[in-house]
């Protein structure tokens, strides 16, 4: 029996998960936006979203929008990278 692949951590979290996942469709998404769809605290959310920017899966545009804080989260190429590998990994996790 060949070893299966060792996932990413950083990917196994469920709310990194969720953001990654999010961002793979939509490439790229506000917090508002991200926070609704996760049920994440905005706290919570930050601290992910700094873990994956920091990793290089995502790049954080932090604006004003009408006097107010507007954030931004993209994907980058890396991310997608390893998101697809992380999938593909799973995948072997699941074959019989």
């Amino acid at each position: 029996m060949t070893a299966l692949p060792p996932l990413d951590p950083l990917l196994h979290s469920q709310l990194r998960l969720a953001i990654m996942s999010l961002l793979m469709s939509e490439e790229t998404a506000d917090f508002k936006y991200l926070k609704e769809k996760t049920g994440a605290t905005a706290g919570n959310l930050s601290v992910q979203l700094n873990k994956l920017k920091e990793a290089g899966y995502l790049e954080v545009e932090k604006t004003f929008k009408d006097n107010y804080p507007h954030t931004e989260a993209t994907i980058t190429e890396t991310g997608k990278d390893a998101f697809e590998t992380y999938v593909n990994q799973l995948q072997q996790y699941l074959k019989p």
